[in-house]
């Protein structure tokens, strides 16, 4: 069987009233509580307007945490190639990878939100084929191509970067939502895929029709696309019971989605919750839900659904938010690491049939330890030890032993 990857996505999400040092700090920590707990992969986005998602350069964030980690892959979610010219996006994504000694995953997409485009004077008609024109030349580039290039926003003349990746492939990621532009995108550049719209009931649905998108593209222009390069985002709190994870994750969520998504955003489709127990209901507890608030048993249903849904894909990645204080939000990646990773990925299996094979087989090992017992019994030293061994177990309240001292 093959193995499912795990991660961690942090767009981030933080209310607004916490300083923004503890903030980043807090993020950081999670970067590396993950990465001892065995997660795969860890990622963070660029964003520069709303006041909740607080990372400007996903680069300079993940330097930090590739000094606080060891094993787990770092991933750029996403670098949003229209705001930065093509050859400082190579050259940065060059350094990561040195820095964090080979764990760098360059993510790109065209730019999430609105707001961040008009700031940057960028018309929202052209973000995605800007992103699609830089791919084309930040890939030639990292091959250590050189690069002579014009267009209507930027210039490149007889480029050529000083270094080239530290990893031989430097693994390559673009952003996908509900419409088909970033599964197309995929097949186009034969890049692997991180689904984020997955994290709304419509993402979701979407999610058994995508994949076709990136496989047709990619025949159309000569590629291939791997299965096991797709990851996909889903909303979860875990705690050991459901009414565990109702009740912490309840406030947090009601006000992640009226202050956030409902008011700042204004997402199509978004309304405001009155109650917490109304933000969880409607939130995890419909048809089609793009969140699991329950157990870990309740997650692994999950994960198996999405896997029927979407005919299979290589990483489950968690979306990191704040519903839950600090501390719950730590045992739910707990509760995934010890209980629903093992589970998926079949870790746990021999165990169990390591088990019951000794329970179905007690005859057999019965008559061994009769053996045992026979063979020990041909020695008198023994059966003196033994004969000690039951009359200190007699002196106890309510035990009664054979006399294992008589000759048959």
């Amino acid at each position: 069987m093959t193995r499912m990857r795990f991660g961690a996505f942090i767009a981030p999400h933080h209310p607004i009233g916490e300083h923004p040092m503890l903030q980043y700090r807090s993020d950081l920590e999670l970067a590396a509580r993950l990465d001892a707990l065995g997660f795969d992969e860890f990622w963070c986005g660029e964003h520069h307007s709303t006041g909740w998602e607080t990372i400007a350069s996903p680069e300079m964030f993940l330097a930090a945490a590739g000094e606080r980690t060891h094993t787990i892959k770092l991933g750029t979610g996403v670098i949003s190639l229209p705001y930065h010219h093509p050859f400082m996006v190579a050259q940065r994504m060059v350094q990561l990878d040195y820095m964090t000694r080979g764990r760098a995953i360059f993510g790109s997409g065209p730019g999430a939100l609105p707001s961040d485009a008009h700031v940057l004077g960028i018309s929202p008609l052209v973000q995605r084929d800007r992103q699609d024109e830089a791919l084309g030349v930040i890939r030639r580039l990292l091959a250590g191509e050189r690069v002579d290039y014009r267009c209507e926003w930027f210039t490149l003349n007889d480029a050529r970067l000083q270094l080239v990746p530290l990893q031989e492939k430097l693994p390559m990621v673009v952003a996908s939502t509900i419409s088909p532009s970033g599964m197309t995108l995929a097949g186009k550049h034969g890049t692997g895929v991180i689904s984020i719209g997955s994290t709304a009931s419509e993402g979701l649905a979407a999610l058994a029709t995508q994949w076709q998108f990136a496989q047709d593209s990619a025949a159309k222009h000569g590629n291939t696309v791997d299965r096991r390069d797709w990851r996909v985002l889903l909303s979860w709190h875990i705690a050991e019971t459901r009414e565990e994870a109702r009740q912490q994750a309840r406030d947090g969520l009601m006000r992640w989605n009226n202050e956030y998504i409902f008011e700042t955003l204004q997402r199509p489709g978004s309304k405001r919750f009155t109650s917490g127990d109304q933000a969880v209901d409607e939130t995890a507890f419909v048809d089609g839900a793009a969140a699991v608030i329950g157990t870990p048993d309740d997650l692994i249903a999950k994960i198996r659904d999405l896997q029927k849904i979407t005919g299979g894909f290589g990483t489950l990645i968690g979306f990191a938010h704040d519903w839950a204080n600090r501390e719950n939000t730590l045992r739910s990646w707990d509760l995934i690491a010890r209980y629903v990773i093992p589970e998926i990925n079949g870790l746990n299996t021999l165990y169990r049939d390591s088990r019951d094979y000794v329970i179905q087989h007690r005859e057999v090992f019965e008559q061994a330890g009769k053996a045992v017992l026979n063979k020990i019994m041909e020695h008198d030293g023994a059966r003196e030890a033994l004969a000690v061994t039951k009359n200190s177990r007699l002196a106890m309240p309510g035990h009664h032993a054979p006399d294992l001292t008589r000759k048959e």
